[in-house]
Parts: C-alpha cells; sequence; structure tokens
C-alpha cells in the first residue's frame, strides 16, 4: 500500500527475502502503470479482489511526526478482516528471543538484541540498533540510525528522529516526537516534543533542561 519512497523500501526488502509482490495500489497513480516493475493495481478498492486468506498487505505509507494516515489506513484495512505481514531485511540481524508483532518492519542493517519487544505496526528503519530488553510500542518510527541501549521503553505513536541516541533504561512516552540528533538521557512525559538546542527543551511540557 502506497507508492512513495517508503514503499519503494519495504518493496526491497520483501523481494530481498524472497516475498511476491502482487503490486501496489495508490490512489495517486492511474491503474495499470509500472512502479518498481509491478503494475499499480488501484486504489484501496482493489485489495477486495483478493480474500484475506489469500494475501497479506504491507504498509508502504511512511511515518512522518504528526501525521497519522499510516496508522488510519491499517486500521481501515484491519477492520475489514486483512492482515500486515511482518517485513524482516534479511541483512538484519535478530536475537533468537525477539518478539515482533503484526506489521513491524525491520529494514536494512538493523540489530535487535536479546529480549527486544517491538509491537505492532512500528518501523525500524534503516541501520537502527535496539539493544537488550527495550520495548518499543506500536506505530513507532524509529528513523534511520537510531541507537537505543539496553532496558529503553518507546510509548505508542512516537518517532525518534534519525541518528537519535537514547542511554540505558530511559522511558520515552506515548504521543512524543524526538528531534534528529538528540542525545535523550532523562526520561521523557508523553505528549512531548523534543528540539536538540544548546538548551534541550521539552516543548509541549514547557521544561527547559
Amino acid at each position: 500500500m502506497g507508492t512513495g519512497g517508503h514503499a519503494r523500501v519495504v518493496f526491497n526488502a520483501l523481494k530481498c527475502s524472497g516475498r511476491e509482490v502482487l503490486g501496489f495500489v495508490t490512489p495517486d497513480i492511474d491503474k495499470g502503470v509500472d512502479f518498481c516493475g509491478k503494475k499499480i493495481l488501484g486504489n484501496d478498492s482493489a485489495i477486495s479482489q483478493y480474500t484475506q486468506d489469500e494475501i497479506e498487505l504491507a504498509n508502504g505509507i511512511g511515518s512522518l511526526p504528526g501525521k497519522n494516515i499510516r496508522c488510519s489506513v491499517a486500521t481501515k484495512m484491519r477492520e475489514r478482516g486483512y492482515s500486515f505481514t511482518t517485513v524482516i531485511h534479511p541483512s538484519a540481524i535478530i536475537a533468537i528471543d525477539v518478539n515482533l508483532n503484526e506489521g513491524v518492519q525491520l529494514m536494512a542493517g538493523v540489530v535487535i538484541q536479546s529480549g527486544v519487544e517491538i509491537e505492532k505496526d512500528s518501523i525500524i528503519n534503516t541501520g537502527t540498533v535496539i539493544d537488550h530488553d527495550c520495548k518499543v510500542a506500536n506505530n513507532c518510527h524509529l528513523a534511520p540510525g537510531v541507537v537505543c541501549s539496553g532496558g529503553v521503553e518507546i510509548g505508542q505513536n512516537t518517532h525518534l528522529g534519525t541518528g537519535t541516541i537514547v542511554t540505558e533504561y530511559i522511558l520515552i512516552g506515548k504521543n512524543s516526537i524526538i528531534a534528529a540528533g538528540s542525545v535523550v538521557y532523562k526520561d521523557i512525559p508523553d505528549g512531548t516534543t523534543l528540539i536538540q538546542t544548546k538548551q534541550c527543551k521539552l516543548i509541549n511540557q514547557g521544561i527547559e533542561s
């Protein structure tokens, strides 16, 4: 589902894993047009030509801070009885006791260590490292190059920008946005936007640290 940059990354991860991709659905490109060597099948309604037992969906809609299109589309399709495949690039390194829920996406070069739990629909993007016993709630996006030390917990609907570093046993609240390049060494309350400046500011909470 989708035809943007994230859709291309998801497609390549699936193909590298030996998965069969039937085609793409999008409201933005005409049916029958080529995309990544596959055909546009139509808009989302084209999915109904397949039963829920015949296919799995792959969510190629990108996750951007403050945007909920990806989540709303997934909710709509699940209400119609469809499920979303877990996408794992073959170059990802995953410990044997990691728990991945439906729709999780692990991109190229990801490292997931022992005891990690990642909930539904979260994206762990290119080159991200998650160390032991971390918990990532549903619908999170850890952008390329994020590093989480051991025991980190991340609440649902939270975005960690590119290159963010989180020190051990930090709790980042739900519905939060952490700017690219941040170093997070204190717990972050729910609903916080963290902008990394000369003085780190927690914008939504009115706190400076």
